[in-house]
């Protein structure tokens, strides 16, 4: 959300790079931040995974030489991590990097990430461990399918933005109601995620749809070459099974069941350009719905990006402080 030019003083500004799945958005954040004496902080449920470097795409070594990043290996694939865990993080650095007079780019493809850090997070209605137990069992005994079709049907919205594999949020959703008797995202909706915490400019990255999946399928046959069979070998030789929620994330998923010999090699990767195809059209969906996002192509629009940016952490240096 741009302001008029009087801002917010005493809040820091972000910019935010988000965007579906492949287009563009790292080599976007990079080349920007190198412009602007920025650090960026990516906002991926994946990337904050130690160990899960290729089948995520996260940042390589040569990348984050250039640009230093934020937010990214801070847990085990067996750990639990949450949108809420980011927003604490991604606020500390955010906080030393304006104490040191740097500017902070937040990069990446998980809305509710993005979301709790500019807008908050809905507080919920507590935790029953005795409702979750409950839960657990039946998701154990009926599995996933059953827990999701039973969301749908107390909270259908919810259950419209939740993967069936998503137990950890289909858990949550079914327990908030059971301990309220309404839907989440009635709750969500009521609470309003009001104003930002932060001055915020968000960058929307998007490309034609035949050259996104050309980029999708291009990325997927990449990951194959740098050894994603064997990146998801050795995180089961370490004991991360399928049964982690980190474990069913794109490109994981359909590699360990080519491993389990479930499908040979070939289905696997159509599957994985299949499901991440369907990712980042729900991606799309999820950001199109905000308005204060500005779309350009990465591309022809690489330009105009630059100035705004530019022109956007201007008038943050260029501020007064109050008392003066």
């Amino acid at each position: 959300m741009e302001d008029n030019g009087q801002g917010n003083r005493g809040r820091a500004r972000l910019v935010i790079i988000c965007g579906p799945t492949a287009s563009g958005k790292t080599r976007m954040g990079i080349e920007l931040a190198q412009q602007v004496n920025a650090e960026i902080l990516c906002a991926d449920s994946r990337q904050v995974y130690i160990g899960m470097d290729i089948g995520t795409a996260k940042p390589s070594g040569e990348e984050q030489k250039l640009v230093r990043h934020h937010c990214i290996d801070l847990v085990y694939p067996d750990e639990d991590f949450s949108a809420a865990e980011f927003r604490t993080r991604a606020g500390q650095v955010i906080e030393r990097l304006t104490k040191e007079g740097k500017n902070a780019i937040i990069v990446g493809g998980t809305g509710l990430y993005i979301k709790a850090l500019t807008k908050g997070l809905f507080g919920g209605a507590g935790k029953a461990p005795k409702i979750r137990a409950t839960l657990r069992k039946e998701l154990e005994g009926l599995g996933e399918q059953h827990l999701h079709q039973r969301l749908a049907e107390v909270d259908p919205v919810t259950a419209s933005r939740l993967h069936p594999h998503d137990s950890f949020r289909v858990l949550r959703a079914l327990e908030v109601y059971s301990l309220t008797g309404r839907p989440i995202s009635t709750l969500q909706r009521e609470h309003g995620f009001g104003g930002n915490s932060y001055d915020v400019l968000k960058i929307g990255l998007t490309v034609e749809r035949e050259e996104l999946y050309r980029r999708i399928e291009q990325r997927v046959e990449e990951m194959l070459r740098r050894g994603l069979v064997e990146e998801v070998q050795s995180l089961l030789n370490k004991g991360h099974g399928e049964d982690l929620l980190s474990m069913k994330g794109l490109g994981y998923k359909e590699i360990l069941g080519y491993l389990r010999k479930k499908y040979d090699l070939k289905e696997a990767i159509s599957l994985i350009k299949r499901n991440t195809k369907r990712y980042a059209k729900r991606q799309f969906t999820w950001f199109k719905a905000d308005k204060e996002i500005l779309w350009f192509d990465p591309d022809r629009g690489k330009g105009e990006i630059f100035e705004k940016v530019k022109d956007f952490f201007l008038r943050q240096a260029l501020r007064v402080p109050q008392g003066r």
